[in-house]
């Protein structure tokens, strides 16, 4: 009788163990997803770029220090997604938001360009892309903050530490200040 009550309270904690590696699992698979959230609207934008930046040629000089600025960024983007080095994208594709957000001042100083249905097509989705990929980066930092509570939690810590290569996944927040990075990887669960 006390083996099978044995067996039965094993068995539940197999079980509760399997599911907190499943639940990590998921959290980890849900910042990757994110992740790539992410890396479509960087792509999109850099289409969207090469788009405007074609329709206005014929009206200003700017465009080739824009163009020159933006594929110089995102070919340091490229290069360090390569290597794996996560703080320079970041670095680089925020250079290339930088930029975007300067394109309003340069529209102003050509009318004949803000008047051009293409352009302010264009122009418009800049804005939309530049508001989507701040969300897919809010998303992505908040699924990095939901995953480092659960693994910092006391039950599911256990279960990180004894499958630490799958389970301890340290990831990068986008965007975010030094400060405010230290003080996400500083919280601990108060008991």
């Amino acid at each position: 009788m006390s083996l099978v009550i044995i067996l039965i309270v094993l068995a539940l904690v197999l079980f509760w163990v399997v599911s907190i590696y499943n639940r990590l699992i998921a959290l980890i698979e849900a910042v990757n997803n994110n992740k790539k959230q992410i890396d479509i609207q960087l792509d999109r934008r850099f289409k969207v770029f090469e788009s405007l930046i074609e329709v206005v040629k014929k009206y200003m000089d700017y465009e080739k220090t824009t163009l020159k600025d933006v594929v110089a960024l995102r070919n340091q983007a490229q290069q360090a997604v390569a290597k794996g080095d996560e703080q320079s994208r970041m670095k680089a594709e925020d250079g290339i938001s930088k930029i975007a957000s300067g394109l309003n001042l340069v529209f102003e100083q050509y009318p004949d360009l803000k008047a051009n249905q293409n352009a302010l097509q264009l122009q418009e989705e800049i804005v939309n892309t530049e508001n989507k990929l701040a969300y897919s980066k809010q998303a992505f930092n908040d699924s990095i903050e939901v995953y480092n509570a659960t693994k910092k939690s006391f039950v599911q810590s256990v279960v990180v530490s004894v499958f630490e290569s799958k389970l301890d996944k340290d990831f990068a927040y986008w965007g975010l200040a030094d400060d405010q990075i230290k003080a996400k990887e500083d919280y601990t669960v108060k008991l």
